[in-house]
């Protein structure tokens, strides 16, 4: 077995910390009980690029559980826990190639020792490896791919729409039982979570901007709000502004909202969302992140240069000081805040985004040769029934319709 870790001695922490994880994956728990039984995955190799957390790694022990033969690579250089890389390498024998912090070069690398492991499936955060393929003269046997995020799902939909798609793709990132829960409240907490280990700044009466309302953004603002911020929203589109102010938001563009924030986070997916027109507005202090996949979100380059300038003040905060003085401080690089200076979401949302990436990559084993190049939607019977499961396993019931009910429901399916 082959891997790039940065320091297996660390597995006992690691060990730990996803058996701690595994706590509040009921229904992850579940489904490798499943396929313990069923070996869904005997002789297919699964290629992961995905955050290397406490909760992944439950997902790989579940694949690996089901059949797979597993490799895991990091999809951001500073998401990866590397105690959690060391036990998945020393106890559970799943190669892994991440180290927090590695350069593009090493990151890169690692995508490729991931291909080599000519993949059956692939599991992509971002969309790096399905790229990765498309972009390679290598021929390769993949039947099906799964993507875990919103910026991912946009960039396989424009390589769909374009007709260069080579095989079908499952967006796990449009599942109910993903982005209404894993978006909102884990992005949330664990955005919030990065901002405060981080910083250690007060954020009751500060103000925040919240870049983007999309279902992360809602989950943030609704975070900030809730320690005392005064929350502003900045938008593009006209629906989710109108949601922001009905949520009880102030709702800005950038150039006024630039001067007022004391904190600022993209969550957009898009690129230069703060740029150097932004930066030199902003006041002096002003806290400037990302929790969208890229760190293309805030143009990094224009700051440089507006620098006089550049310190580290604490771990995961640079301090630009501009000409005039002013001082903008950039955290974790620009990258993911939730997973470059905190622990990425809590285990409890983890876990019905994973079994959607569990069950979905068995769909694919079953179904992929009726599918076609394009991306799909998770099916609703999977969506579902992970609902169902998630409410069985915290103890939770819910009514069912009456036969009189279902009955008058039907007559109007019919136009009776």
């Amino acid at each position: 077995m082959d891997y790039d870790i940065k320091d297996i001695s660390l597995r006992e922490k690691g060990k730990n910390r996803m058996a701690w994880a595994e706590q509040e994956m009921p229904v992850l728990r579940a489904i490798k009980k499943r396929f313990k039984k069923e070996k869904p995955f005997s002789g297919v190799r699964i290629s992961a690029c995905l955050h290397v957390t406490s909760e992944t790694a439950n997902l790989m022990d579940t694949l690996k559980a089901g059949g797979a033969d597993v490799v895991l690579c990091a999809s951001n250089p500073l998401s990866t826990q590397d105690d959690i890389a060391a036990t998945l390498v020393a106890d559970y024998q799943i190669s892994t190639y991440a180290i927090k912090g590695e350069d593009n070069k090493q990151y890169y690398k690692h995508l490729e020792t991931a291909l080599a492991h000519n993949p059956v499936i692939t599991m992509d955060d971002g969309a790096d490896l399905v790229s990765m393929i498309h972009s390679s003269k290598k021929k390769f046997a993949v039947i099906g791919g799964t993507e875990e995020t919103t910026t991912g799902v946009i960039r396989l939909r424009s390589m769909a729409e374009k007709g260069v798609l080579k095989f079908p793709v499952i967006s796990v990132n449009d599942a109910d039982t993903k982005y209404l829960f894993d978006n909102r409240y884990g992005t949330g907490q664990s955005t919030i979570d990065g901002v405060l280990r981080a910083t250690n700044r007060l954020i009751a009466g500060s103000v925040f901007v919240v870049v983007g309302y999309g279902w992360c953004g809602r989950g943030v603002a609704r975070r900030a709000a809730g320690l005392g911020a005064s929350v502003i929203v900045t938008e593009i589109d006209p629906v989710k502004a109108i949601e922001a102010i009905m949520d009880g938001y102030r709702v800005l563009p950038m150039e006024k909202a630039a001067p007022l924030g004391d904190f600022f986070v993209t969550l957009t997916g898009n690129t230069k969302v703060l740029r150097k027109e932004h930066f030199e507005q902003m006041r002096d202090g002003a806290i400037v992140c990302n929790s969208g996949h890229f760190n293309v979100e805030i143009d990094i380059p224009a700051l440089e240069k507006l620098a006089k300038q550049k310190r580290v003040v604490r771990e995961f905060v640079d301090e630009y000081t501009l000409l005039d003085g002013r001082r903008i401080n950039l955290l974790g690089e620009g990258r993911l805040i939730n997973l470059a200076s905190a622990e990425g979401h809590p285990a409890a949302v983890m876990d019905m985004s994973f079994a959607n990436q569990a069950l979905s990559a068995e769909y694919l084993v079953k179904e992929s040769k009726s599918l076609s190049a394009k991306v799909y939607a998770v099916p609703k019977a999977i969506d579902a029934g992970i609902a169902r499961l998630k409410l069985q396993t915290i103890g939770i019931e819910i009514d069912k319709l009456t036969k009189e009910q279902v009955k008058y429901l039907s007559s109007w399916d019919m136009g009776t």
